[in-house]
């Protein structure tokens, strides 16, 4: 397994590598763009990607390291799961899979929450924790908290499965979603500044690119994601300041 979570980090980049110059069909910006929602993030955010691969890539190759602890142990194979997932999700959106690839990225969700989750509830840190492990799979799971709903969205637009001339209503129904998942782990994280931060990029990205669409209700989707950008900065906060145990169980 310690072997495995390398390669399967390391294939995240291989793959993203290999849509981006058409391998699979279009690469996954000219797909979205062919369905346009009120939940797309400006192009920018999704650079966010290289830094997530380049850290999952690290936690690779510290499972190579000859320590081994149960929690480390459990989370292994569930964030390979999640790595494998991710890389998983590239071709198949591609490809245009819309209803595969929602399935996917739901799945990798799961997976790399699960991870920062138990992580983030330990009580005491081993060597290399907070920087090999916690950081990258809590920033990944971050990330997909929030592409999860961005995905939704598309595959509803794809398939026509609710209005695409009138998006607000369900557009915010999905922004609540994100909101109520983003929220609340958190608060089971007692304030995961990398998870925050990832989901706070997209957010930002969400308003950037909603102030400048013609789509009707753009205005209002990027004003709630920009509170909700806030409330979770806020959280985060309150709940590092107020905190009664570190997030990685290390005394001050």
């Amino acid at each position: 397994m310690r072997y495995l979570a390398l390669l399967a980090a390391l294939s995240m980049p291989v793959v993203a590598f290999l849509t981006m110059r058409g391998a699979f069909g279009p690469d996954t910006g000219t797909v979205s763009d062919r369905y346009p929602t009120l939940l797309a993030a400006a192009g920018y955010a999704f650079a966010i990607w290289g830094l997530i691969f380049l850290l999952d890539i690290a936690y690779g190759g510290w499972q190579l390291t000859r320590d081994r602890r149960p929690r480390r142990e459990r989370i292994a194979p569930v964030a390979t799961a999640g790595f494998v997932l991710t890389a998983a999700w590239m071709p198949v959106f591609s490809m245009g899979w819309f209803v595969a690839a929602w399935a996917i990225i739901v799945a990798a969700l799961a997976c790399l929450l699960y991870c920062a989750i138990t992580l983030s509830q330990a009580r005491r840190a081993w060597p290399g924790q907070a920087v090999f492990a916690w950081l990258p799979l809590s920033l990944h799971a971050g990330w997909l908290s929030l592409a999860a709903f961005l995905n939704t969205a598309q595959l509803i637009v794809a398939h026509g499965w609710l209005s695409t001339a009138v998006q607000l209503p369900w557009s915010l129904a999905l922004l609540g979603g994100a909101a109520a998942l983003l929220l609340l782990a958190n608060l089971v994280m007692r304030g995961n500044i990398p998870y925050v931060a990832a989901a706070v990029w997209g957010l930002v990205a969400l308003y950037v690119e909603q102030s400048a669409s013609p789509l009707d209700g753009a205005r209002i989707t990027a004003i709630a994601a920009l509170l909700l950008a806030l409330v979770l900065l806020v959280q985060c906060t309150w709940l590092r300041w107020t905190r009664d145990v570190p997030p990685m169980g290390v005394k001050a």
